[in-house]
C-alpha cells in the first residue's frame, strides 16, 4: 500500500468505526424513544394533545423496528464511494426543488446537532482536524456522517419514511438528545484514539483552530472572541454560538456567509441568526464568557510567554513560594479574621470598612509578591489575581462580612493559579466553581443582611481551604461539594415555612412518578388479558391514581394501601366471564362491597358524587355483562398470579420518566392534606417554551436568584429547591413567600422574561472581565 493509500484508509476506518459504534447505540436510542412515548401517554391536557400522544405511541409501536432497521442501513450508507465527497448521492448541479417540510426537517435536525455539540465539540473538533490532515482539505465534506447534523438528519428522515409525524418525532427530541450525545462522544472518542494509536496527529496544534477569513482585519482580534463565541483563541474548539462548526471563519465570516455547516445545511446568513436566537441565555452566556477567558489566555501568552498554555502542574520559584509562605498568615491576621481565633467580633458586625481595609492589605502584598517574583509569567499571574479580587471585593451587592472571607481566598487561589495556569481559561475550574457559586448565593442578600448559617459555612469553607495549602484544586473541588451539599438542605430548611412546602411539593412528585409507574406496570399486566375497555379505562385512569394517591398518605406498605391494590384483583375476578352458578352467588354476595371500597378510592381524589356515579355505572355495566358471561372469561390461575403480582407491585415498579406536572392548591390538598393557601401554585398553561428554554431550565442551580414576575407583580426570589426527579421548582422570597412551578413553567417564564437571573454572568468571569479592562487601560502594570 502506497502511503497515500495508507493515509486514506485510515481516514475510511475512522469513518467506518464511527458508523459501528451509532449501529451499536441505535437499539438504546429507539428504547429511549419508546420509554418516552409511553411515559408521557396518559398525562392530562387538551383533548388535541392526548390524542397526539396516543398517535405517537400506537404509531411507533407499529414502526419502531423498521425505523431502526432503516437508520442503520442509512448510516452504513454514508461510506460508499458515491457518498465520500459529499454525504448525498451525486446530482446534476443545477437548481433543485426543494422537497415539502425539509426546511423543517433540517431545522429539527440541526436543533438535536446542536444539543450534541454541547458535550461532544471537544472530541469532534480535534477528529475534524485528523481527519482534515489526513485528506488534506480545508473542511469535512458536505454531508460526512461525522457531523452530528447529518446523523441527526438521517434520524429524521427514517423516521417519516416510517410513517412517523413530526409532531411525534418533537415528543422524543427532548428524551433523545442526552442519551445521543454521550454515544457519539463515546463514537468521536474511539475514533481519535484509533487514530492517535496509528500515530495521526497526537498532539492538536492549536493554531489549526485560529483560521481567518482572507481580508479579514485583525485589528479588532481582542474582541472578536468575545462577540463571536468562539473559543478558538482559548485553545477550546471552534465551535460557534448555534454549537454549529463554523469551520474556518467563526459563526459569519468576513464575507458576510454563514458558517460551513449551517451552508451546508442550507442555511444562510438570516438562518443563521434566527437559529442563534434558539439558542438558551445560558449558552450564550457560557460561551460569552469563554470569549472573556480566551482574551485573557492571550494576553498572558502574548505579554508573559507560554507557561500559561502549560497543561502540567507547574512550580513556582522558590523566592515566591517563601515569599507566599511568609506572607500567607500576615493576610489572615492583617484582615482582621485571624483564623480560628474567634476575634471577627461574630457574625453581621463587620462593615464596608473592614473591606476597604482588606482590600488595602491585599494590594500591599501583591506588590511584595511581584517582587519575589523571578519569571514574567509568575508577575502576570499574582497580578491578574490580584486584579480579579479587587472586583469581587468591589461588589458591593455581596454583603461586607461575606466579602471579608473572599478576601482571606486570594493567596490560596494564587497558589492555584500559580501550579495550574489553566485556572485562567478553563470556567469549570473548581477554584472558580467555588467563588461562583458563593457568590451567585449571596448576591440576592441586601447589603448589610445575610443569614448567619449560610455565613458560617462560608466561613468553614475559607478555613478549610487555608488549613491545606499545599493540596492546590483538590481542596476546592472537595470544599465545592461540600457547599454544594449544605446547599441542597439549607435552603430548603432555613425557615418551617419553606419547609413544609418542600415536604408538600416532594409528596405531589411522588404521586405523579408513581401513577407514571403503576400505569405501565399495570399495562404489563394486563397487555395479554381479555378485560373488556370501560375496566381497563377506569384502572389506567382513575384506580392508579388512586393507588399513587394511597401510597403518598399511608405509605407503600400500609394495610390501607394493600387493601386499594386488593379492590383491583376483585374487579379484574368479577370483570371474568361466570358461566356457573357459584361464581354468580360469589359475585352477588362481594359486589355491594366492591363497589362500596371504589367509591372510597374515588373519594380520596376528591371525586364529586355525580362523577363517582359515572364510573360506577360504567364499571356495574361491565359486571352485569360478565354475570351473564357476555365478556371473556380469565383463567382463575391467571387472575391468582394478577393478584400476587398486584398485591407487591411496588417490587416491580420501574424507573419512569414524568412528564409536564399539572398542579393547583386543590390537588395539593387533595394529596397531602395540607393547607396550600400559603403556597403561589403556578400552574400548567400558557405558551409552551422551545427546547433551548426547556434545556435552561433544567440548569438552573439552587441557591441563585431571579427576579419573578408573576401576575403583574415583580419578587425577588431565590431557587430554594428543586425536586429530585427535576420536575417541580420552588422559589422563596427574602420574606418567606413561596412560589411552586412545574419545569414547563419555568421554562416559559425565562422564555417569555417573566423570570430573569439576578447575574447575567459568573462573578469570577466579570471579575475576569474587570481585570481586562485595566490591564488594557494600564498594560505596563501586569509586569511592573
Amino acid at each position: 500500500m502506497s502511503p497515500d493509500q495508507h493515509v486514506s484508509s485510515l481516514a475510511k476506518q475512522a469513518r467506518e468505526l464511527f458508523v459501528v459504534h451509532v449501529g451499536r447505540a441505535l437499539p438504546e436510542w429507539v428504547k429511549v424513544c419508546d420509554n418516552r412515548l409511553t411515559s408521557i401517554l396518559d398525562q392530562a391536557g387538551p383533548a388535541r394533545e392526548m390524542q397526539v400522544r396516543r398517535d405517537a405511541w400506537t404509531a411507533f409501536q407499529k414502526n419502531q423496528t423498521t425505523w431502526l432497521n432503516d437508520s442503520r442501513r442509512a448510516v452504513q450508507r454514508t461510506l460508499l464511494p458515491r457518498f465520500t465527497d459529499s454525504g448525498q448521492p451525486s446530482s446534476s448541479g443545477g437548481l433543485e426543488l426543494v422537497a415539502e417540510g425539509s426546511m423543517e426537517d433540517q431545522v429539527l435536525a440541526s436543533r438535536l446537532a446542536m444539543r450534541v455539540l454541547d458535550k461532544c465539540s471537544s472530541e469532534l473538533n480535534e477528529l475534524r482536524l485528523r481527519i482534515q490532515h489526513l485528506e488534506k482539505r480545508q473542511e469535512l465534506p458536505r454531508g460526512d456522517v461525522l457531523l452530528p447534523d447529518v446523523v441527526a438528519r438521517i434520524l429524521i428522515d427514517q423516521w417519516l419514511d416510517a410513517q412517523m409525524t413530526r409532531e411525534a418525532w418533537a415528543l422524543v427530541q427532548d428524551a433523545l438528545a442526552p442519551v445521543m450525545a454521550d454515544r457519539l462522544f463515546d463514537a468521536y472518542k474511539a475514533a481519535n484514539e484509533f487514530l492517535v494509536s496509528s500515530g495521526v496527529m497526537k498532539e492538536i496544534d492549536l493554531s489549526s483552530l485560529v483560521k481567518r477569513a482572507p481580508g479579514s482585519r485583525t485589528g479588532t482580534a481582542a474582541d472578536r472572541p468575545e462577540k463571536s463565541a468562539t473559543a478558538a483563541v482559548s485553545g477550546s474548539p471552534s465551535f460557534g454560538a448555534t454549537g454549529g462548526h463554523t469551520g474556518s471563519s467563526g459563526p459569519i465570516s468576513a464575507h458576510g456567509s454563514a458558517p460551513s455547516s449551517l451552508r451546508r445545511a442550507g442555511f444562510g446568513v438570516h438562518d443563521e441568526t434566527r437559529m442563534m436566537t434558539g439558542t438558551s441565555p445560558l449558552a450564550r452566556a457560557r460561551q460569552r464568557a469563554q470569549g472573556v477567558m480566551g482574551r485573557l489566555k492571550r494576553l498572558l501568552i502574548d505579554r508573559a510567554g507560554d507557561d500559561f498554555e502549560a497543561t502540567q502542574i507547574l512550580e513556582p520559584s522558590a523566592p515566591l513560594q517563601q515569599a507566599i509562605q511568609r506572607i500567607a498568615p500576615v493576610v489572615r491576621t492583617d484582615v482582621g479574621l485571624p483564623l480560628g481565633s474567634g476575634s471577627d467580633g461574630g457574625i453581621g458586625t463587620i462593615d464596608s470598612g473592614h473591606v476597604r481595609k482588606a482590600a488595602q492589605v491585599l494590594r500591599e502584598r501583591t506588590t511584595e509578591l511581584k517582587q519575589a517574583a523571578e519569571t514574567p509569567s509568575e508577575k502576570a499571574t499574582i497580578e491578574v489575581v490580584a486584579l480579579m479580587f479587587q472586583s469581587i471585593l468591589a461588589e458591593e451587592r455581596i454583603p461586607p462580612s461575606v466579602r471579608v472571607w473572599f478576601a482571606r481566598l486570594q493567596i490560596p487561589v494564587l497558589r492555584v493559579a500559580l501550579a495550574e495556569p489553566e485556572f485562567f481559561s478553563a470556567l469549570q475550574h473548581p477554584a472558580r466553581r467555588l467563588i461562583d457559586r458563593m457568590g451567585s448565593v449571596v448576591l440576592g442578600f441586601e447589603t448589610d443582611v445575610t443569614s448567619a448559617a449560610l455565613e458560617a459555612e462560608i466561613k468553614r469553607v475559607v478555613q478549610v481551604i487555608e488549613q491545606y495549602p499545599e493540596t492546590g484544586r483538590r481542596v476546592f473541588q472537595l470544599v465545592y461539594d461540600e457547599f454544594q451539599k449544605f446547599l441542597s438542605t439549607y435552603l430548603s430548611e432555613q425557615n418551617a415555612a419553606t419547609s413544609k412546602v418542600v415536604s408538600v411539593a416532594q409528596q405531589v412528585e411522588q404521586k405523579e412518578t408513581l401513577t407514571v409507574q403503576y400505569t405501565i406496570e399495570l399495562r404489563k399486566l394486563l397487555d395479554d388479558v381479555p378485560v373488556r375497555s370501560e375496566v381497563r379505562d377506569f384502572l389506567f385512569k382513575v384506580w392508579v391514581e388512586v393507588l399513587a394517591v394511597a401510597s403518598v398518605k399511608y405509605g407503600l406498605k400500609h394495610e390501607e394501601t394493600d387493601s386499594l391494590k386488593q379492590v383491583a384483583s376483585e374487579l379484574l375476578w368479577a370483570a371474568s366471564a361466570k358461566p356457573n352458578r357459584a361464581d354468580r352467588a360469589r359475585v352477588i354476595q362481594q359486589l355491594p362491597g366492591l363497589l362500596q371500597r371504589l367509591r372510597h378510592g374515588m373519594g380520596l381524589l376528591g371525586y364529586p358524587a355525580a362523577l363517582q356515579d359515572q364510573h360506577i355505572k360504567s364499571v356495574s355495566d361491565t359486571l352485569a355483562d360478565a354475570f351473564m358471561s357476555r365478556t371473556e372469561q380469565i383463567p382463575q390461575e391467571r387472575l391468582d398470579r394478577l393478584a400476587q403480582r398486584l398485591a407487591n407491585l411496588e417490587d416491580f415498579l420501574p424507573d419512569a420518566h414524568v412528564g409536564d406536572l399539572d398542579l393547583d392548591d386543590e390537588s395539593i390538598e387533595m394529596i397531602t392534606g395540607v393547607d396550600a393557601s400559603n403556597i403561589e401554585v403556578i400552574r400548567q398553561g400558557g405558551s409552551q417554551p422551545n427546547e433551548a428554554m426547556r434545556a435552561w431550565a433544567v440548569e438552573l442551580q439552587v441557591g441563585t436568584w431571579y427576579t419573578l414576575d408573576h401576575n403583574a407583580r415583580l419578587s425577588t426570589v431565590q431557587l430554594a429547591w428543586r425536586s429530585q426527579r427535576g420536575q417541580l421548582f420552588l422559589f422563596a422570597t427574602s420574606t418567606g413567600r413561596c412560589f411552586l412551578m412545574p419545569v414547563v413553567r419555568v421554562a416559559a417564564y425565562l422564555q417569555a422574561g417573566l423570570l430573569l437571573p439576578a447575574e447575567e454572568e459568573a462573578l469570577t468571569v466579570r471579575a475576569t472581565r474587570d481585570a481586562l479592562a485595566k490591564l488594557d487601560a494600564n498594560p505596563e502594570r501586569l509586569l511592573s
